[in-house]
């Protein structure tokens, strides 16, 4: 089942075309398609060391080159700027067969990822996942700040969207129950934080696992300047309450940033439900989870008291 409307279809007959076309010297390769839990792009193998993302959703040709450009951009900047591996761009392919838009080849990190192997319940995942973070955070912003439209800017600018997630949701989840905690998260001060760089979608899909461990982040195009407390969504996203607890330690939280993390969960989490509820129940079982995570959240704050919270 197509997960957008007007989804593109992308065969391994048109990757294999197009590959042989625009990259000769990847003739010999196989191309496999791989069974992916994301949701942007269709994913294809090619050979041992590459991997070939095709864009599902239909576009500009220009705005989509623009963007497959600035995530190469974004990708390069990151490699090697933390102890966890990240792919690297090698390619941009062109519109071509049967496929209208641009398109882009990284390399292939192999592992499995977060989705297939649960790592909520390992603290040494938590530290792993807390040294990320604190690695992201480390590299320096060079004047940049936020400048999207998505998560990492203001809590109130998502209003729109999470009244679109509640009337979607109404036959899924308790929404008067949600609608009151969104009415206390939104509330959320900034505070004084500047921005900071983030991956921005730290995601079960997004991460590689190997015995409670992490071992490569995936889907780096995103990676730019947010609201520092963005990269917290992997908190409720991706561990219980135990671990959960060692990655707050790690990096000394306060509340504040805390509970603006938790926001940002919340919303990714209520999109996720209602939109993959039927094209991708993987995708729809983790913002159950991330949602009723928040909901069980022992520690929830009343954003009243946080509103003179500036430190």
């Amino acid at each position: 089942m197509k997960m957008h409307a007007n989804q593109l279809t992308v065969s391994p007959e048109t990757v294999r075309t197009l590959i042989d076309q625009q990259f000769p010297e990847w003739r010999s390769l196989p191309v496999r398609s791989i069974t992916a839990h994301g949701t942007v792009n269709a994913v294809f193998r090619i050979g041992d060391q590459f991997a070939a993302r095709f864009p599902l959703q239909p576009a500009d040709i220009e705005s989509t080159r623009r963007l497959l450009k600035s995530e190469v951009e974004a990708a390069r900047e990151l490699v090697g700027r933390t102890r966890f591996p990240t792919p690297e761009p090698v390619a941009l392919g062109e519109p071509g067969a049967d496929y209208p838009l641009p398109w882009s080849v990284q390399t292939w990190l192999p592992g499995i990822v977060a989705v297939d192997e649960d790592p909520g319940e390992s603290v040494a995942f938590a530290r792993d996942l807390a040294d990320l973070v604190g690695d992201l955070r480390a590299i320096d912003t060079r004047g940049r700040t936020f400048a999207g439209t998505g998560r990492g800017g203001d809590l109130p600018s998502h209003d729109t969207w999470m009244e679109t997630c509640f009337r979607h949701s109404e036959k899924l989840l308790d929404v008067p129950r949600l609608r009151r905690v969104w009415a206390t998260l939104r509330d959320l001060p900034r505070g004084a934080a500047e921005d900071v760089m983030a991956h921005g979608d730290l995601i079960p899909g997004n991460m590689l696992v190997s015995d409670g461990r992490l071992t490569g982040i995936l889907d780096v195009g995103g990676f730019g300047p947010a609201d520092p407390s963005l990269d917290l969504v992997s908190a409720w996203h991706l561990l219980e309450a135990g671990p959960r607890q060692v990655l707050r330690d790690h990096l000394g939280c306060n509340d504040l940033e805390w509970e603006r993390g938790k926001a940002w969960a919340f919303i990714q989490a209520m999109g996720l439900v209602w939109y993959y509820v039927e094209s991708n129940p993987t995708m729809s079982r983790t913002g159950r989870r991330s949602l009723e995570r928040v909901l069980a959240d022992k520690g929830f704050t009343d954003a009243r008291r946080l509103m003179t919270w500036h430190s």
